[in-house]
């Protein structure tokens, strides 16, 4: 749209006498000086502003955790973290909502690698604050690294035995090493000190439903799940945790409820049609299964676990043409994907094996057969498929010069 601005009548008479100019100078004269005398308080408002914008931002960030909104949580905090890397609170809160968002789905590993590289960064920038050694101790906690997180939780708790997140780190620990007694002792010294206080309650309480799940007080488990949700209803890894208690409870109804509940809150979430396959699998419900474990092939068809679930349902259902074909899926996406052998789905290639055999197809398992075993050897890994010296019996048959071929792995 174009504007028009027409002059007044009292500027267009002044302009001819020749007079209008002295005012338009005298109000220019005024707004140099009102913008040079304000510069300061005007530098100071934006400031201000900012700040407030800061504070809000972090508060949304927190919010958006709270609502299991992990993704947006994310997002802001990672700005904020552009805005100023030195930010304490803004790191700690980036850190554990990565962790949580690592558990979601599948193709989340590399946020926890960010949370740890982040951590690692915030001990440097902050190497005094307890806080920032708890959520290093948390981070190297879920990543495996047990030993390393129980030393540096003893540390801080030795400096301040209230704080909660060296607590929680501390119980997860010891379950890590099998020390379930002490993990539960210490989870339940988190969830007092969290009611006590108002922090980590939702951490806490679900600390303790690990612990108490080691021991096999799988009831218990639940019940502190669901009050952890209390605090955070649409945290997805929550849902997991308490199908996961349900199923060894054989409650298969809560467990459905609960994968439900995550595919409404998350409805392209693949991880949980992974698990809701393996549910369906276990009841023997083949058509189900299938079905479920054919969403994640489709959705995610690089996703090595999913072929091999496919697999094996197609394999239980005696659809071995099928389950051949999952299973090559599975073996060839390890090997193009440079999976470390020791960490391969190696009953892909035995399944795989054993599909071509009931079909008769020799070339098929003996190829198979041979890539297994150079696995194994090149691993150095237990040999859990073996056929005496003359083979198969279905490859007895085969003329000699296609035999030469297979002869040594």
């Amino acid at each position: 749209m174009r504007i028009t601005r027409n002059k007044s009548d009292l500027f267009t008479r002044r302009s001819r006498r020749g007079h209008g100019c002295f005012p338009v100078f005298v109000l220019l004269g005024v707004a140099v000086a009102v913008v040079a005398l304000g510069r300061n308080w005007i530098g100071e408002w934006l400031n201000l502003n900012r700040l407030q914008n800061t504070e809000i931002s972090i508060a949304a960030v927190q919010s958006a955790f709270d609502a299991g909104d992990l993704q947006t949580a994310i997002n802001y905090a990672s700005q904020l973290h552009v805005d100023n890397a030195y930010d304490e609170q803004t790191i700690i809160l980036l850190i554990r909502t990565l962790i949580y968002q690592s558990y979601t789905d599948y193709n989340y590993s590399s946020d926890l690698d960010r949370a740890l590289v982040l951590s690692r960064e915030g001990i440097s920038k902050h190497p005094r604050s307890l806080d920032m050694q708890a959520i290093r101790a948390y981070a190297l906690q879920v990543s495996g690294r047990s030993d390393e997180a129980n030393r540096m939780a003893l540390r801080i708790i030795n400096r301040s035995p209230e704080h909660i997140m060296a607590r929680i780190v501390l119980s997860l620990s010891y379950g890590s090493q099998g020390i379930f007694e002490a993990a539960l002792r210490e989870a339940d010294v988190a969830v007092s000190l969290s009611d006590q206080y108002g922090r980590y309650i939702m951490e806490s309480y679900r600390t303790r439903a690990f612990a108490y799940a080691n021991l096999t007080q799988y009831t218990n488990a639940i019940l502190d799940v669901d009050h952890a949700m209390k605090f955070n209803r649409k945290l997805i890894p929550l849902h997991f945790e308490r199908a996961l208690y349900a199923i060894q409870l054989g409650n298969t109804d809560l467990a459905t409820v609960s994968y439900f509940q995550i595919m409404a809150f998350d409805e392209g979430n693949i991880k949980v049609r992974l698990r809701l396959c393996e549910l369906s699998s276990q009841l023997q419900e083949w058509d189900a299964s299938i079905r479920y474990c054919g969403e994640v092939t489709q959705r995610a068809p690089e996703w090595a676990d999913g072929w091999y679930q496919l697999g094996r349902e197609f394999f239980f259902k005696g659809d071995f043409v099928n389950a051949m074909a999952s299973f090559n899926k599975c073996s060839t996406l390890q090997v193009n994907q440079q999976i470390p052998i020791v960490d391969r789905q190696l009953e892909c290639w035995y399944l795989q094996g054993q599909s071509a055999e009931i079909l008769g197809q020799c070339e098929a398992l003996m190829t198979t057969y041979h890539e297994f075993l150079d696995m194994v050897d090149r691993g150095n890994l237990p040999q859990t498929w073996t056929y005496p010296p003359g083979g198969p019996p279905i490859c007895s048959e085969i003329p000699p010069t296609v035999t030469a071929i297979y002869t040594s792995p």
